[in-house]
C-alpha cells in the first residue's frame, strides 16, 4: 500500500466515542456563522479521525449544536463516530462515517475510546 492510500474493507468498520472541543475551533468566528461552522468543524474532525471523505451528521447532533441558537454553540460535544460500509453501488468511497450525539452529564475524565462492534444487521 502506498503512503496516503487507505484500504476500505469490511475489517475497517469501527466505532469511536470522542469529545470535540468546539470552543477552541470556533474562536474568532463571527456570530452569524458559528453554528454552521461548528458542523463543518465536526465533519473535518470526523474525516481526520476515521479517514473517510463521506461524513454524515445525525439529525440529533445537528439539533444539539443549534439548540442554543446560531451564536451560542455548546463549548464541547461528545460524539460517536461510526465508519460503515456504503451500500450505494455508484458511490466513490466504500465507507462513510456517521457522526451522532452522545448525551453526557459532564465532560470531566472522558477520553476517546473504541466501541466494540456488535455483529448484528440493523
Amino acid at each position: 500500500m502506498v503512503k496516503g492510500e487507505r484500504a476500505d474493507t469490511k475489517e475497517d468498520v469501527k466505532t469511536l466515542e470522542a469529545t470535540i472541543h468546539l470552543h477552541k475551533r470556533l474562536h474568532g468566528i463571527g456570530f452569524k456563522r458559528k453554528a454552521a461552522r461548528a458542523i463543518r468543524e465536526i465533519k473535518k474532525f470526523a474525516q481526520k479521525m476515521m479517514s473517510t471523505d463521506d461524513v454524515r451528521v445525525d439529525t440529533d447532533l445537528n439539533k444539539y449544536i443549534w439548540s442554543k441558537g446560531v451564536r451560542n454553540v455548546p463549548y464541547r460535544v461528545r460524539v460517536r463516530l461510526a465508519r460503515k460500509v456504503n451500500d450505494d453501488e455508484e458511490a466513490k468511497a466504500k465507507c462513510y462515517t456517521l457522526v451522532s450525539h452522545v448525551p453526557v452529564a459532564a465532560f470531566k475524565g472522558l477520553t476517546t475510546k473504541v466501541i466494540a462492534e456488535e455483529e448484528d444487521d440493523e
